[in-house]
């Protein structure tokens, strides 16, 4: 069983990767809402396995490297010997997910807790790991806040994927101003993020939620029944490309189309990512989409294509929405014009 949660007022999935002294425990978000399993991670390497087997997903990652880095430096009574071990132990956890950002920006809070430490490096990454999450959850409460105000009071918004941590901020930013929203989520194959993880969050947090295909939102555009798509990304670059959730791109696109704003959430942009090429676009095992939720849907005939991740262009995204406000798409860059004290972006 996992530890208890330090933040029972969240939704589960928003404090889904808990660290205890016998490891990380994950709740497995390819069964969720079905069942509620956690899988015992006791190593790095497991750590690295249920982000890569999509155990955990979205902002899962992120804490699941922090904790995961906080067991390479448990390993070890040496000094030198644990700070080695994290080391190691960041490049593989970092490996993990190649396109999104995560696992590198939270392995930076405990690699700089760990250089700048004194003798007993697992209580300095542990130090560093408890400061990178609430730098998370702080970020994500205040880009939440950013969003809530660019929507209408009673907006009907469309989802794409599982936007965690994002859209919890977002919607509780929402209900504390008085919004009325109802959420239409995409069922986002061949994972079914949308329609287990974002529907199952939001009905939990009491607002309006409708699930519909992934070929059914240029409809309802059309018809004029969605006021706003709001998704999640992966990463932001800093000429304004976002990348996030394969199909978020023809989401953008036709909401472009039928006039509907398109605000994409993230916290900060990518300083390392000048455009859209220089980001890495997983490709997963294409046998994924031939099944769901392990039923196999497509002939045994047949191959499988699964790019994880798509591009929009900036010229499809309204505002880029960060935990310092929201830019067009164009002047992302600004968001560094002040830098905070902290860690540096």
């Amino acid at each position: 069983m996992p530890p208890p949660s330090d933040h029972p007022e969240l939704p589960l999935l928003a404090d889904s990767v808990r660290l205890a002294d016998d490891g990380v425990h994950v709740l497995d978000r390819r069964v969720f809402p079905f069942e509620h399993r956690w899988v015992h991670a006791r190593t790095v390497e497991d750590v690295a396995r249920t982000i890569e087997d999509m155990v955990t997903q979205s902002s899962g990652p992120y804490f699941a490297v922090l904790w995961g880095l906080v067991l390479a430096a448990r390993e070890h009574t040496d000094p030198d010997a644990a700070r080695a071990a994290v080391r190691v132990a960041a490049d593989r956890l970092i490996a993990t997910r190649p396109t999104n950002d995560h696992p590198r920006r939270a392995a930076r809070w405990v690699l700089a807790a760990v250089d700048s430490g004194g003798a007993d490096v697992a209580a300095a990454a542990l130090a560093g790991a408890r400061a990178g999450a609430a730098d998370y959850r702080r970020r994500s409460l205040r880009l939440g806040r950013a969003g809530a105000a660019l929507l209408p009071d009673t907006a009907r918004v469309l989802t794409h994927c599982w936007g965690d941590w994002y859209l919890v901020g977002l919607v509780r930013a929402a209900l504390q101003a008085g919004k009325n929203l109802s959420f239409v989520c995409t069922e986002t194959r061949p994972y079914l993020q949308g329609a287990r993880l974002t529907a199952d969050t939001l009905a939990e947090m009491g607002v309006d939620t409708t699930v519909v295909t992934d070929a059914m939102p240029a409809s309802l555009m059309r018809a004029g029944e969605i006021d706003a798509l709001v998704t999640a990304s992966d990463r932001v670059t800093m000429d304004g490309h976002v990348i996030n959730k394969v199909g978020t791109l023809q989401l953008a696109v036709a909401a472009d189309a039928f006039g509907v704003p398109f605000h994409a959430l993230c916290q900060a942009p990518d300083p390392d990512a000048a455009t859209g090429a220089d980001v890495p676009i997983e490709f997963r095992d294409g046998d994924e989409v031939l099944h769901a939720l392990g039923h196999r849907t497509a002939s045994d005939r047949v191959r499988g294509r699964y790019p994880a991740f798509d591009v929009t262009d900036p010229r499809f995204v309204t505002t880029v929405v960060t935990d310092r406000g929201a830019f067009p798409p164009q002047r992302v860059h600004e968001y560094f014009d002040e830098q905070e004290a902290g860690l540096p972006e």
